[in-house]
């Protein structure tokens, strides 16, 4: 392929190739010249021009394929528009000699066509330049048109076309021409001709005036009969040649028409003549009278689809502007068609016509228009509604007159009323809460008028208008309440109009189905729907008139309840056991006795009350499983089984009383059947069989004269085969008018259906004709039973069902045989999902026989739906031989077989075989069954089979996996070859290519991506088969060859051109076919999510080279996505576009940070632009009289071009919003700067102005989503930016400023009619704010304070005081969303008492927040402890549920227990935290029970207690209290959800904290020792699971509350007791500690827990195993440190705890524990700080050697002996890198300490003096001087027996090492310290000295101090250090002379030299003058302090 790249064809390489290679060797040569033409240098191209030229139209005569003519004309015309143009006409004529030729083979066809196509090529390109050539060209190729078959006519349409676009004005001669030879050809047998025609007349009516002029009738006409028999192509074609051609009638676009002054067309006669056409079809105006009279035959469905769409296109392209000023013509104009009689003639056909209309509705109205124009749009529909009304006739009276008006109208008026109301209903639902406009102003009255069609006679209309209430409610759902209420109402006061009854009871069904879309719910009291159904069910035997309608409004109004679910039908449940019990007869004999006597009408209203029965029953069946207990079934199945037996009886009855008591004899068994595919199986084993028999009587039409096929053959059959089947339709953004095949539904075929959910994509439930409706139900529920029954039963079923189609003839044949298949598929899928067995051969050959006859059948979908069963029952049988078989008939038939029927169903049966049994089941039918496919995949003959086989060869390379990688070759170049010939006009053959292309892609997979030749021949031909297939004029190739390039860049992402495929994706954005568009945003999803960068530089290239026709402005991709949000109704496009975004904005937002905050502000600013425009446009419009041509013409094209786009709606606007939140935690995460001023770059903090704005906005909207994400935002923005200072001003922060913001979007929050959901974010918003700390100024915050307090005394208005319009549970979530606001502004008042500590005054003065919550802590503390008390019981387990208050708790009911749960759960954590506060501040609420005894009992329901008269003590509420908050604690943290919030951890245990350092707290868990155990076994549980820093730090601060109590508690026994002995603490006299109930057990366990930990070290047992590489000791980060250290204090303290004996059971633990983590953390460190588990380990040895419990007689040698092995393994520890002033420090303290015990024991006294000497050798001073230091404590100890060894032994070294400074002055202070404490000692030794011996240690001291002392000379150049050892020396001997004088001047004596040394320095010393002597006194060196401290004094 490499060679194929160059300038010239390398013909010397394509001769060496094969010839099948050839093909695509030009092909790729063709495609590099397209990409290098444009990007090459001119030069080189003329230079090479003759060549090329030749070589090209070489290749016209070479017979070409499609895609290769299209390439090759492309590159001729490049290239003359290139290089030089003088060789142009010579080319030319050889092409139009080519199209003259008479040779008309078949071989000679690719030649012309590849002529034609250069031709247009050549005028498209380069147009006027060719000068006057253009009529011969066009003549010729008129005159071939006459001649040319189907292929060639397209191909010469297809120039036409271009030829036209390239000259413009300039062919005007030749445009009538072109019109007469065209038209004609609209009617062509050709599809793809009828397509063609349609584009190239379009192109014609650009500047062809006559044809929106004088043949505007004409060509109206040509289009309604191009439309008869058409498919989806033609009818998108020829609707916008239609379309477009009525709307330039109407606005003309060009100059011309201003000179030339034609008449225009008005918009009535526009419309007129699009209305024949939906009206009469084709048929044209020329019918005589009397056949328009008769009614004539019904127009085709194709027809009135086309000018359905036409309708479309006409409005689109007049632009919404138009629309909006032309709306009301248009309504009324689309209404009428409905109201015509000939488009109602028949009810299916009035359905049909009514989805058409409401197509045109929702299609103009939903995408052109914005939202203000949407409003107004709804108030001329309602006017519209209203006018309808009064022609049916009411009375002004409200009541209803019988109707005035002719029957005829009524029928005509229910059409209009259901498309207008089903229309306003979809509108309302789009616009959700902006709306409310639309709602709120009377002058509309939307709801009234809405509410009076309720009592509109027809059916159809009652219903559409409860829909429409239903879309109202769902819209805007605090109207849902008042709208139930008033039905309500309604229906008690009109109860004797049967069409009150029925239009009240649809309504409020309808309502009660709208619920679950309103996720705040209605208040519970509306159950009381149950008394009016009851009520109705009860009065309907009353009044016979009334009987049916108050029948079925019972049933339905009972249904409807059933969708509220469990917690509510829980209540009605006996109730409703006890109606369905009644409606159904009991017993055999009340049936028999029922038989007997009724008349007609008595009998249609049983069967009518059965049928609703039962609907009800699978109404409660669906929606509430929970509530199917046994018992329930059991109960159920009574009336089930009586209905069944009833069945059997009917049709006698229906022969007695009249046929017309079939319909609801039909409704019945439709409901059973229904009921019965939801129960299990098993529980109506009995009655199978009689209910097989009805099902198989019912789907094989027995009793049934239509011909009624089901409507699920579809959906059974696989979504891969729609290519097959067409029923690609269903996926058009034509799809609701498209969907021919499938039935049309319409609410009035079961009303039932306005109460059940809408089925997904479905804008409103379309149930399907009764007759439909009953055999699609009977398959499903056939589908469900047929597993279970017998083998026996199986074989005579299928018997039967071969019996019944051969006993059919004809169309009935037809029918009954789609059904039995549909049965059979839904059969063989039921026993597939059971995992169960066809059964033995006999049944096997029985489905066998019956499948196979189906696969020869002409019918596509039987074919279809035999393949699939046949493909299901390998699945089922799953054995190799049943399977061999089978494919071996298929193997034999296709060898054998000639006709198109049977080859395609046996090749679909191949690939069926494969889907379902995989590669592994069929791989020995792999080989045949491939090279079988590929041979009928070239059967160029009939285009039919080549679909099928392709297909199942996609199927085949799909299910076959690796095993297909040795077939991929052949297959390639196969799909490879097809593609370059196959005539694109079959585009289901491309089609099924691109599938088997993509299939081939995925088999190769990741190989993909290698570099060997094989690999890159196969990467190759994929890339060409895509790039031929992108080419293609069909949107789902193209869509296709989209999905193929996605795959290839999944598994080779380098070698896709992302450059060339970027602009090809966005281009196709705006495609107008939904499944290109769908293509295109899922390839960019893929390819934003490791490129984004790359795709919107690429998209963006797009835009600058691109001209206008291209969406892409300079907002980028980015904008273009934003825009087709507003525009997109498909949910998997709108979900991709979202993600697509997504990715974008996680890889560019950060960078580009100004930009995507502008596109977002953009989306939420989308204010009122466009009104503003319209304005504008109305004053030109008057002055357009006055204008001439050129303002005229320049004018309308502006106005063309600045068409405003709708602004965005509000679902873009909350995801843009949403994506606000995103840019600002990617911010946060990528980089902390951008919340810093100080550092100005493109960051977030610059922006937050604009942040803060968007916000707002968001949060002030009218919709309700949008404002929720604006509060999400705003809380957000508090969050990060609370803390970032503004730099102009220091001390403030920078949202100070923008205060008045923030208050302003909370307050609309906090309005009475807000819906609690949001006022609870507000609430959350508030308590961030007021924490946040951003505002120091009280009286600023008392705003937004203010909200909250008014929020609670709602709450304190308690329950049932205002009128409810949502659910309880959501009033519950907002009082808890109140409390826990106040709950976190009270945790915000204790953090800052907490500062205050640390910080003193310069914080908020003491007043602060805490002021804002005192005054209502009484009332807050009370809310909060009923709220805790609330959660305390909603968390028992179910089993307890009994316990549960029967009328609910504070805040909850006991039906909304389910959903209160949440709320409570999200809420709980900071209220029990501000409830410790409270209690620990008030000791337990002792001063508030002061108060409470003079005053009333508080509002808030406290939990009923035994009798009301007794109140309790102090104690035991305290006791109540303290139940409550461990109770809840405990049980959160026993098993905190893995989904719980970390915060709720740390609150949880915050609170256990604060609680405990409360005495009362304190005494009561200490008394309750039981209690503090399973604290901590809790508190170990949680420390297994949860590992964050914070959390152990938090645990350990519980644990030490817990010990703490335990000590005071015993410490007060000890004191209250006289004989203080007795009470000797955990442990007794043996010692004994018991896991469980010991707290001393359960602390360890914890503590040993965290130790080891954070030091794995000090457990043995992993120093021991073998694989144990034994760590150097690191420094732990400071979190562990700190963690460790407090691990270490409390094990210090749990010795006091024990008895003696008990203290001996742990100390050996706790000191090995104490003494390793010693070990393990004392490491040096570069400040010599000293680690805070080191200080903590001191400070723990000291605290026990020094405990009394030592000094106990009874465990004297155990204590020795402890306490000796503790210092042997202190001695033992010495690294290199540990720090030797700890370990010293440790020694000194065992030493000090517990001196008693080591006298004498000569091994540690020689390793305790080892190592004190190692420190003063040490080269570290520090560690010299703090040696001296340690050293001096032992030589003053006061047990002489301890110290007198030491100084023996250590004396002599140190006094060596004074000495020897004189040669080696310290250097540094720190060295100079060390002499100064090393002097210390030598002094305190002289003192402690005997008076006897003192000259002589004076005799070591003196003489060494004055060798310190400096010349006279050599003190003025001494350093500092060395001034300061000389100053030194001189004070001590100043000191020591007159102490000791004596001693002194002996020594002095001695030694003549030392004196006049010291007299000199003293001469010195008095001559420096005064403020020397200040001087020094000021120096620091100089300091007698150590300048070591440890942070605590262990001495």
């Amino acid at each position: 392929m490499e060679l194929a790249h160059s300038l010239l064809l390398n013909e010397d390489a394509l001769a060496q190739i094969t010839e099948a290679k050839r093909p695509v060797f030009i092909f790729e040569w063709l495609r590099f010249l397209d990409k290098v033409l444009v990007a090459a240098n001119k030069v080189d191209v003329k230079e090479k021009q003759k060549k090329l030229v030749e070589q090209l139209t070489g290749l016209i005569s070479s017979a070409p394929g499609p895609p290769t003519r299209k390439l090759l004309a492309k590159n001729l015309a490049t290239l003359y528009s290139i290089g030089d143009t003088f060789t142009v006409f010579q080319t030319l004529d050889k092409c139009n000699d080519i199209i003259k030729s008479k040779d008309d083979t078949p071989a000679y066809l690719p030649t012309k066509l590849a002529a034609v196509a250069c031709v247009g090529a050549f005028y498209d390109k380069m147009g006027r330049m060719l000068g006057s050539s253009f009529p011969d060209t066009i003549n010729n190729l008129l005159k071939a048109l006459k001649s040319a078959e189907s292929q060639g006519r397209g191909e010469i349409l297809l120039s036409l076309q271009k030829v036209l676009s390239g000259l413009g004005g300039a062919a005007a001669s030749c445009h009538r021409d072109i019109y007469k030879n065209a038209r004609s050809l609209l009617t062509d047998r050709s599809m793809a001709v009828r397509c063609m025609v349609a584009k190239c007349l379009l192109e014609l009516q650009n500047e062809a005036v006559f044809m929106w002029t004088t043949e505007l009738e004409n060509i109206a006409t040509l289009c309604f009969k191009a439309l008869e028999g058409s498919n989806y192509g033609v009818r998108v074609a020829v609707a916008k040649l239609l379309g477009t051609v009525m709307a330039t009638a109407l606005m003309p676009k060009q100059a011309a028409v201003m000179r030339q002054n034609v008449k225009r067309a008005t918009l009535e006669e526009v419309l007129e003549l699009m209305a024949t056409g939906f009206l009469r079809g084709g048929s044209g105006f020329l019918k005589s009278g009397g056949e328009m009279l008769k009614g004539g035959g019904s127009v085709s469905r194709e027809v009135r689809v086309g000018v359905t769409q036409a309708y479309v296109v006409f409005v689109t392209t007049l632009g919404g502007q138009w629309l909006e000023r032309n709306f009301a013509t248009f309504l009324s104009h689309v209404l009428d068609l409905v109201s015509h009689p000939r488009a109602t003639q028949t009810h299916v056909e009035a359905v049909y016509s009514r989805r058409c209309v409401s197509f045109m509705l929702r299609a103009t109205l939903g995408g052109l228009l914005g939202e203000k124009a949407q409003i107004a749009a709804g108030k001329e529909i309602c006017q519209a509604i209203s006018k309808q009304m009064r022609a049916v006739g009411k009375e002004d009276g409200g009541e209803i007159s019988r109707f005035r008006a002719l029957q005829t109208d009524v029928s005509a008026s229910q059409h209009v009323m259901v498309c207008a109301l089903k229309e306003l209903g979809s509108l309302v639902q789009s616009l959700s809460a902006t709306a409310s406009p639309l709602i709120q102003e009377p002058s509309i009255g939307l709801l009234e008028t809405v509410t009076s069609v309720l009592l509109h006679p027809s059916m159809a209309a009652r219903l559409a208008a409860a829909w429409c209430l239903r879309c109202v409610a769902v819209a805007l759902p605090y109207q849902l309440t008042p709208l139930l209420d008033r039905c309500a109402e309604r229906i008690n006061n009109l109860k004797s109009s049967p069409e009150a009854v029925s239009g009240y009871s649809f309504a409020m069904a309808a309502l009660l189905g709208g619920v679950h879309q309103c996720p705040l719910g209605i208040p519970h009291s509306k159950g009381k729907v149950m008394s009016i159904a009851e009520d109705l069910l009860r009065t309907a035997a009353q009044n016979s008139r009334l009987s049916l309608q108050r029948t079925q409004a019972g049933w339905l109004l009972l249904g409807a309840l059933m969708t509220l679910g469990p917690s509510l039908v829980r209540y009605h449940l006996p109730k409703m056991l006890l109606l369905w019990r009644n409606v159904f007869p009991r017993s055999q004999k009340e049936l028999e006795a029922e038989k007997a006597r009724g008349d007609s009408f008595t009998w249609q209203v049983t069967l009518e009350g059965r049928a609703g029965a039962l609907c009800a029953m699978r109404s409660f069946v669906a929606h509430c499983p929970e509530l199917l207990t046994e018992d329930v079934i059991r109960r159920l199945m009574t009336p089930i089984e009586c209905i069944a037996m009833f069945l059997l009886s009917v049709p006698a009855i229906t022969k007695v009383h009249g046929a017309h008591l079939k319909a609801s004899a039909a409704m019945v068994r439709l409901r059973l059947y229904d009921i019965l595919a939801l129960l299990p199986p098993k529980t109506y084993e009995g009655s199978f069989n009689a209910l097989l028999r009805e099902l198989v009587a019912e789907f094989t039409l027995t009793d049934n004269s239509a011909n009624t096929t089901t409507s699920l053959l579809r959906s059974l059959c696989h979504y891969d085969d729609s290519v097959l089947m067409g029923s690609w339709l269903q996926e058009t953004d034509h799809k609701s008018i498209e969907d021919q095949v499938n039935f049309l539904g319409s609410l009035e075929h079961d009303p039932s259906s306005i109460y059940l959910r809408v089925p997904v994509g479905e804008a409103i439930p379309g149930p399907l004709p009764l007759g439909v409706s009953v055999i699609d139900a009977s398959v499903a529920l056939f589908g469900v039973v047929f597993p279970h029954v017998s083998f026996k039963h199986r074989l005579q079923m299928l018997d039967h069902f071969a019996e019944c189609i051969k006993q059919a003839k004809g169309v009935r044949q037809q029918a009954v045989q789609l059904n039995i298949f549909t049965a059979v598929l839904s059969a063989l899928k039921g026993l597939a999902e059971n995992k169960s067995t066809l059964g033995p051969e006999e049944v096997r050959k029985s489905a066998l026989a019956l499948v196979m006859g189906a696969l020869d059948n002409p019918n596509p979908i039987l074919r279809c739906a035999a393949g699939e069963a046949l493909g299901r029952m390998a699945q089922v049988v799953g054995e190799a031989t049943f399977i061999a078989r089978m494919a071996q008939t298929s193997f034999d038939k296709l060898k054998s077989a000639r006709d198109v029927v049977s080859r395609t169903g046996h090749s679909l049966a191949l690939g069926c075989l494969h889907r379902y049994v995989g590669g592994i089941g069929s791989g020995q039918h792999l080989k045949t069954s491939v090279s079988i496919l590929l041979a009928l995949a070239q059967d160029g003959s009939s285009h039919e089979v080549q679909t099928w086989a392709l297909h199942s060869l996609a199927l085949i390379v799909d299910s076959s996996g690796p095993m297909y990688r040795g077939y991929v070759e052949p297959t390639l170049s196969l799909v490879l070859t097809l593609l370059l010939t196959v005539p694109p006009s079959h585009t289901e053959v491309h089609q099924c290519l691109g599938r088997c292309l993509g299939a081939l892609i995925t088999t190769v997979g990741p190989e993909l991506q290698g570099n060997g030749a094989t690999i890159s021949t196969i990467r190759s031909s994929c890339l060409v088969g895509c790039a031929i297939m992108q080419d293609h004029s069909d949107s789902l190739v193209q869509a296709a060859a989209i999905s193929c390039l996605q795959q290839l860049h999944m598994f080779a992402p380098r070698h896709v051109n992302l450059s060339s495929l970027v602009p090809c994706l966005c281009v196709h954005l705006c495609s107008s076919h939904l499944l290109l568009r769908r293509a295109a945003v899922a390839c960019l999803r893929q390819l934003a999510q490791r490129e984004a960068a790359e795709v919107c530089e690429y998209a963006m290239s797009l835009a600058k080279r691109a001209g206008d026709n291209l969406n892409i402005t300079e907002t980028g991709l980015e904008g273009v996505l934003f825009g087709m949000l507003d525009r997109e109704t498909d949910r998997k496009l709108c979900s991709d576009i979202h993600d697509t975004l997504g990715h974008m904005l996680s890889s560019l937002a950060v960078e580009k940070l100004s930009h995507w905050l502008k596109l977002c502000k953009d989306v939420l600013a989308a204010t009122t632009a466009v009104t503003f425009e319209v304005e504008k446009d109305e004053e030109d419009s008057e002055k357009k009289d006055e204008m001439d041509d050129d303002t005229m013409f320049t004018g309308l094209g502006e106005d063309d071009k600045s068409k405003p786009s709708v602004a965005p709606r509000w679902v873009t606007r909350v995801f843009a919003a949403d994506c606000l939140c995103r840019i600002i935690l990617l911010c946060e995460n990528a980089d902390k700067t951008h919340f810093d001023l100080a550092a100005a770059r493109d960051l977030l903090v610059l922006h937050l102005s604009d942040l803060i704005r968007m916000a707002f906005m968001a949060a002030t909207d009218h919709s309700n989503q949008l404002r929720m994400a604006g509060l999400q935002a705003l809380e957000d923005i508090i969050k990060k930016f609370a803390s970032v200072p503004e730099p102009e001003f220091p001390g403030h922060v920078i949202l100070e400023q923008y205060q008045a913001n923030v208050g302003a979007a909370l307050r609309p929050a906090f309005s009475p009619d807000t819906p609690s959901d949001i006022t609870a974010k507000a609430c959350q918003v508030c308590s961030t704010w007021i924490g946040s700390g951003v505002v120091s100024d009280l009286n600023d915050l008392r705003r937004v304070h203010n909200l909250l307090v008014s929020s609670l005394d709602k709450v304190q208005a308690g329950k049932g005081s205002s009128s409810q319009l949502y659910s309880e549970s959501a009033t519950t979530m907002e009082k808890l969303a109140v409390l826990k606001a106040w709950a976190e502004v009270r945790l915000k008042t204790g953090e800052e008492d907490e500062d205050e500590d640390d910080l003193g005054a310069d914080v908020l003065p003491p007043d602060s927040l805490i002021t804002l919550v005192q005054p209502e802590l009484p009332s807050l503390s009370r809310l909060w402890l009923a709220m805790l008390r609330d959660y305390a019981l909603l968390t028992l387990p179910a089993e307890f549920s009994s316990q549960l208050p029967s009328e609910g708790g504070a805040f909850y009911t006991p039906e909304t227990i389910d959903t209160a749960r949440l709320h409570y759960r999200s809420s709980w954590a900071p209220v029990l935290h501000a409830v410790a506060l409270w209690l620990s501040s008030t000791g337990f609420g002792a001063d508030e029970e002061k108060e409470e005894a003079s005053s009333a009992p508080s509002k808030v329901p406290s939990l009923p207690q035994g009798s009301p008269s007794t109140i309790k003590t102090f104690e035991e509420s305290v006791k109540d209290r303290m139940h409550l908050m461990l109770g809840v604690s405990i049980e959160f943290l026993c098993f905190p959800r893995p989904e719980e919030p970390i915060e709720h951890v740390m609150s949880c245990l915050r609170a256990l904290c604060t609680l405990l350092e409360c005495p009362c707290a304190k005494t009561h868990i200490a008394e309750d020792q039981l209690l503090a155990v399973e604290l901590l076994n809790v508190l170990h549980r949680l420390l297994l699971t949860r590992d964050p820093p914070a959390v152990q730090l938090q645990v350990t601060a519980v644990v030490q509350e817990t010990i703490r109590a335990a000590q005071d508690h015993l410490q007060r026994r000890r004191t209250s007791e006289k004989d203080s002995q007795s009470i000797q603490g955990e442990g007794g006299d043996t010692g004994e500690l018991v896991p469980g109930k010991s707290l001393v057990f359960a602390a360890m366990e914890l503590l040993v827990f965290i130790l080891v930990r954070h030091l794995p070290q000090l457990n043995t047992r992993v120093k021991e195993s073998p694989s144990h590489v034994p760590l150097r000791p690191q420094r732990l980060p400071e979190e562990s440190a700190r963690l460790v250290a407090n691990t270490v204090s409390i094990l210090a303290e749990l010795p006091s705890l024990c008895s003696p004996a008990g203290s001996m059971t742990i100390l050996p633990t706790v000191l090995f524990l104490i003494t390793g983590v010693l070990r393990e953390t004392a490491l040096k460190t570069s400040d010599n700080s000293v680690p805070l588990p080191v200080s903590a380990a001191l400070q723990g040895i000291k605290t026990i050697i020094t405990s009394p419990l030592a000094r106990a007689e009874s465990n004297q040698t155990q204590w020795t002996g402890l306490v000796r092995s503790s210092l042997a393994s202190v001695l033992e520890y010495s690294q290199p890198d540990t720090d030797e002033v700890s370990m010293l420090t440790a020694i000194t303290l065992f030493l000090l300490s517990a001196s008693s015990e080591l006298v004498g024991v000569t091994v540690l006294q020689k390793g305790c003096m080892e190592r004190f000497k190692n420190g003063l050798n040490s080269s570290d001073p520090g560690v010299q001087a703090r040696c001296y230091q340690l050293l001096l404590s032992v030589f003053q100890h006061s047990s002489r027996a301890l110290s007198t060894p030491y100084i023996h032994a250590l004396a002599p070294l140190m006094v060596e090492k004074l000495k020897a400074v004189e040669r080696k002055r310290p250097g540094t202070a720190a060295e100079l310290q060390a002499v100064q404490e090393g002097i210390r000692v030598l002094e305190n030794l002289v003192s402690m000295g005997e008076e006897q011996n003192r000259v002589q240690l004076l005799a070591l001291l003196v003489p060494t101090l004055i060798s310190y002392l400096l010349g006279e000379n050599a003190i003025s150049s001494a350093p500092q250090v060395s001034k300061g050892l000389h100053d030194f020396a001189l004070q001590n001997l100043m000191r020591i002379g007159p102490l000791y004088p004596a001693a002194f001047k002996i020594v002095i004596g001695a030694a003549p030299e030392l004196k006049t040394r010291l007299e000199s320095a003293i001469r010195a010393n008095q001559a420096s003058s005064k403020a020397k002597a200040a001087a020094r006194q000021a120096q620091p060196t100089v300091q007698a302090a150590p300048t070591i401290k440890l942070k605590t004094n262990f001495f």
